[in-house]
Parts: C-alpha cells; sequence; structure tokens
C-alpha cells in the first residue's frame, strides 16, 4: 500500500521542483526556487534547511553525496521516487484546482459581456 504524503507547503513544492534536473546543494536550491517564482520566493537558509530535514524523515529527498568546499562541508540532495510523486500529484492538483477557477472566471466574463 501506497504511504499517503501530506500536501507539501510551498516552499517544499518548489525545492521538490528545483531537484527535478538533479542533486543540489543547498545554495543551488536556493537560487533554483528564486528563479522557477521570478523571485517572489526567497528561502532563508533556516527555511531551506528545516524543510530538508522534515523531507528527508519523510522519504521525499535524500542525500545525493557530501563534499567539504573551503572546510566546510556541502550535501547535495536528490529527489527520491516518492519525492517525485508527491511533486506529480501536487501540481495536477494545483492543475485541476486552477481550472476550476479560470473556468467560472471565463463564464463570468462571458455572462458580463
Amino acid at each position: 500500500m501506497e504511504k499517503r504524503q501530506p500536501t507539501p507547503t510551498e516552499p517544499q513544492y518548489f525545492i521538490l521542483a528545483a531537484l527535478l534536473d538533479g542533486p543540489l546543494h543547498g545554495y543551488g536550491i536556493i537560487k533554483a526556487t528564486e528563479r522557477a517564482t521570478d523571485g517572489r520566493l526567497r528561502l532563508a537558509v533556516g527555511t531551506l534547511y528545516g524543510a530538508l530535514e522534515r523531507m528527508e524523515r519523510s522519504g521525499l529527498v535524500a542525500v545525493d553525496r557530501e563534499e567539504v568546499v573551503d572546510g566546510r562541508p556541502r550535501r547535495h540532495y536528490r529527489l527520491t521516487q516518492d519525492g517525485t510523486g508527491t511533486l506529480e500529484r501536487e501540481a495536477l492538483r494545483m492543475q485541476q484546482a486552477a481550472a476550476v477557477v479560470t473556468g467560472r472566471l471565463g463564464t463570468l466574463k462571458t455572462a458580463r459581456a
């Protein structure tokens, strides 16, 4: 039986989306989320690592590799199969929700014209 994941928060959603192209380290995830949202979502370091920790415990992301850069450890995270499924389900849920609203807005505009 498939374990049902809770709906990801907006930061979690964009963190998962950032990892679609492959493993990234924290700063890479922050920059990818900023690009994906045209700068609207700017993840604070604490927010990012708290979310990554929770998502790692839930099996949505995993540490891909660790390296030391300038004497500091750097972890690269990757999307897991569960993470991909969660991201896909959430994207479809949002698409369906948006279709309901845009369809009704279109009907409303037509009625007012």
